[in-house]
């Protein structure tokens, strides 16, 4: 069997425990290790928290102009909105295997749980009443940077957890976990707007966001409190992969995809909406974009997998998207969704095709593990300069059009270096 017949969607979820010397046990249940009903409730747990993973990007886009309006944001403020949370999902990426291994995984998890439900609490709040001339920015600004460290250390153990807790039901949980953080996104942006219009409050719109994680958080406490904490050292062998060509490549094609997959959470639906679509509409524009990049990421793995190399599959899926995403922008109105669902279909594509790279350009699940922790902090890090260059171009502008013309350029320079990662070679071979 080759390396490539067991890259799935399952596959890609790396663990970040992997260098931990003694290896982390699995999470203690009630009823033993194997108790199914125990099992059961830690799976919907782990699922409900990748529901919640996605929300805070695509809930403040969906009310953007509104917000921007009752709380007189100025432009600088927007832009670092729609930005911070990505860059701190590379910042504080590299910190989740650190503080797992001081008080485990369970446990951190739990503490980023409850700094993303304070976060969502905090975002709409208005200092007006104790400050005055406060007002909701600085609310906005601390609420979503909290947001986004604490999704950035999700993003990192989860995938770690379903690998250790599930190793016979890894098709199952890794599909539903996948699809959860794709449904995050695709329910942010559909009932945020709704909620706004049956309540006539955007701060109520972003606050209904807290319930479900506050929900997920009561669910978690128990198994997190029952775990003890194990003291780890990381393994200092294996291959650098800082120092590698290949490594690069697949890092540079995934910042030029957090790049456009990022900009299409923060500025889609504002995109929408200044074309004329209404707010309802653009929400629900955006969820069906959202669900065809699940349908995308379902079947691209497999799909890359297949090939002798990923040159071709890499190259048709970045121009999938950044064509889609220019059309979206100045293409003709009458077949928008055309166009949002193209952007979705090549989003979804791209961003598994870019994951597949770490299983199928390293021979062992160490590599593997160092190439995704590289892939996360500057893929996010870097990747966040693309909703940043959105911002200040439609600030200089007052068009989205600039726009539309970088993510064509960055569609070609994601063709470019998705080609030459795409090659059949190994990471140190």
């Amino acid at each position: 069997m080759t390396r490539a017949d067991n890259v799935d969607v399952p596959g890609l979820l790396v663990d970040a425990e992997i260098d931990d010397v003694p290896p982390a046990p699995p999470t203690a249940l009630p009823g033993g290790p194997r108790s199914r009903r125990a099992l059961a409730y830690l799976g919907l747990c782990l699922v409900l928290i990748g529901l919640n993973l996605r929300t805070v990007f695509s809930s403040f886009a969906a009310v953007l102009p509104e917000i921007t309006s009752d709380a007189g944001l100025p432009g600088w403020a927007v832009v670092v909105l729609t930005t911070v949370p990505v860059t701190l999902l590379g910042v504080f990426a590299p910190l989740a295997p650190v503080l797992a291994r001081r008080f485990g995984a369970e446990r951190v998890l739990l503490g980023a749980m409850a700094v993303l439900t304070a976060g969502l609490l905090l975002r709409p709040a208005d200092l007006g009443g104790l400050v005055p001339g406060a007002g909701h920015l600085p609310t906005l600004l601390l609420g979503t940077a909290s947001c986004g460290a604490a999704i950035a250390l999700c993003n990192v153990l989860l995938p770690g957890l379903v690998k250790r807790d599930f190793p016979h039901r890894l098709g199952l949980m890794g599909g539903l976990y996948t699809t959860a953080i794709c449904a995050s996104a695709a329910l942010g942006a559909g009932f945020t707007y709704p909620v706004f219009t049956a309540t006539g409050e955007w701060t109520a719109g972003l606050w209904f966001w807290a319930l479900p994680a506050a929900v997920v958080l009561l669910l978690f406490l128990p198994v997190a409190l029952r775990q003890h904490p194990v003291r780890h050292q990381a393994a200092g062998d294996g291959v650098n992969v800082w120092r590698s060509a290949v490594a690069w490549q697949v890092t540079i094609f995934m910042v030029l995809q957090a790049m456009m997959s990022f900009s299409v959470f923060a500025w889609l639906a504002p995109i929408l909406r200044e074309r004329g679509v209404d707010g309802g509409t653009a929400g629900l524009m955006v969820s069906a974009s959202i669900l065809m990049q699940m349908l995308g990421s379902l079947f691209a793995p497999a799909l890359a997998a297949r090939f002798k190399d990923q040159r071709a599959i890499n190259v048709v899926v970045a121009l999938m998207t950044g064509g889609g995403f220019a059309l979206s922008i100045f293409g003709p109105l009458d077949l928008i969704w055309v166009w949002a669902g193209l952007l979705g279909l090549g989003q979804g594509s791209l961003t598994a095709v870019a994951l597949t790279m770490i299983m199928l350009r390293t021979r062992d699940g160490h590599t593997a593990a160092h190439l995704s922790g590289m892939m996360q902090g500057v893929g996010y890090g870097v990747g966040s300069t693309g909703t940043l260059m959105v911002g200040q171009l439609h600030q200089a502008t007052g068009s989205f059009t600039a726009a539309g013309l970088l993510f064509l350029l960055v569609g070609l320079l994601a063709a470019v270096f998705g080609y030459r990662a795409g090659r059949s070679r190994y990471i140190g071979a």
